[in-house]
């Protein structure tokens, strides 16, 4: 047939939009999936939060690029990120703006001081939330939507303790917590161990999540000459804490829980860490399994600075929540929820499957010692 040059135009318009009309209808089907993101982005724990935020943008971005179907159309992961600054108030803020905006899932938040006031605001929205918040109280409180993705208090403070009396064979402990629930919770499981294991308890003192100043403190604890100082908190008092136990001679071990086992500790102590701070973390070591280490050569790679503390459980609550969502076939956290309870994820952290209380039915705890300026394993439990 032969086409005119008045007619060619308008017929060539009309093939392009046949030949596009498949391309369009498929791009339609596309479904948008927003995640909301919870932890501390400023402030003294930026280097934590960051560290989270890797772990789920390594997640979103493999989840998109293989491709999923729920209810036949296309998948897309969309990340929202917040700054909860550590901050209970700031907290609920983030987690009003996220419920408001009816995101599919919460990964974080990353304190359990922000973990147990924001946990109701997403339980009355029906929002599944997947928290490393280690505070038992935060799955106690009876709320479907809250799974721990990470080891608890109970673990990881006891691991501790039993490591202190049997293998450093330390015999008196003071201990000092930042105030929070996370370090209080902490702080508390650490001393019921440690005190049935036969370990003297000789103070108990507290600061807060801001103090550089222990002079007091360390002052009034000398005397006392522990073994090892037990340190409920986060890295950016824990250093300042060390450095001041060297200034005033106070020679004991400094012991602590994941919140001051990363390389921040390192990095803030300097010198003053040498090879006498001990800690303990959830999950598997990343340089043990095939999978952790491609983890964390990715992870290298895409940022720039290794995977520290939890991006990798962060990226297994991520990779968790989308096999939930395939299982239950909706994206919709009313649904996928029970799907979650009984689900069963290897992840690259640990394996995740949930007890009746939504904590992990096994989560390895690791204990490290700190040389070089970073935190190197010794035993796993």
């Amino acid at each position: 047939m032969h086409i005119s040059s008045r007619m060619r135009i308008p017929v060539l318009a009309v093939l392009a939009a046949l030949a596009a009309g498949p391309a369009a209808a498929l791009a339609q089907e596309v479904q948008i999936v927003k995640i909301g993101f919870s932890s501390p982005l400023t402030g003294p724990q930026a280097a934590a939060g960051k560290d989270n935020q890797g772990g789920l943008l390594m997640a979103i971005d493999a989840l998109n690029a293989r491709g999923m179907l729920v209810k036949g159309k296309k998948i897309k992961f969309e990340a929202v990120i917040e700054d909860d600054q550590g901050d209970p108030q700031a907290g609920v803020n983030v987690a009003q703006k996220l419920a408001d905006m009816q995101v599919a899932a919460i990964i974080g938040p990353y304190n359990s001081g922000v973990a147990l006031p924001v946990s109701r605001i997403y339980q009355n929205a029906g929002i599944v939330m997947g928290t490393v918040a280690s505070n038992p109280r935060v799955t106690q409180q009876g709320y479907n939507v809250v799974f721990r993705i990470a080891a608890s208090d109970s673990q990881l403070g006891s691991t501790m303790a039993r490591y202190a009396a049997q293998e450093l064979k330390v015999r008196k402990v003071a201990i000092i917590d930042d105030r929070s629930a996370y370090g209080v919770g902490v702080a508390a499981e650490f001393e019921k161990v440690a005190k049935a294991a036969g370990v003297q308890i000789t103070s108990r003192d507290f600061t807060n999540g801001k103090a550089v100043d222990f002079t007091a403190i360390l002052t009034s604890l000398r005397a006392r000459k522990p073994d090892a100082i037990f340190y409920g908190g986060y890295s950016p008092q824990g250093a300042p804490l060390l450095r001041q136990m060297r200034q005033l001679g106070v020679n004991a071990l400094l012991l602590g829980s994941d919140g001051i086992c990363a390389p921040e500790m390192g990095r803030l102590a300097g010198d003053a860490i040498k090879d006498q701070v001990y800690c303990t973390q959830g999950g598997t070591l990343l340089d043990k399994v095939r999978a952790g280490k491609q983890f964390a050569a990715d992870y290298r790679k895409r940022f720039g600075r290794p995977a520290e503390t939890y991006a990798a459980s962060f990226y297994d609550g991520m990779m968790l929540i989308a096999q939930a969502m395939q299982a239950a076939d909706s994206v919709d956290p009313k649904v996928y929820r029970a799907a979650l309870e009984k689900i069963t994820y290897k992840g690259v952290a640990a394996t995740l499957a949930f007890d009746a209380n939504h904590d992990l039915l096994q989560s390895p705890v690791t204990v490290f010692r700190f040389r070089d300026g970073v935190p190197q394993a010794l035993s796993n439990y």
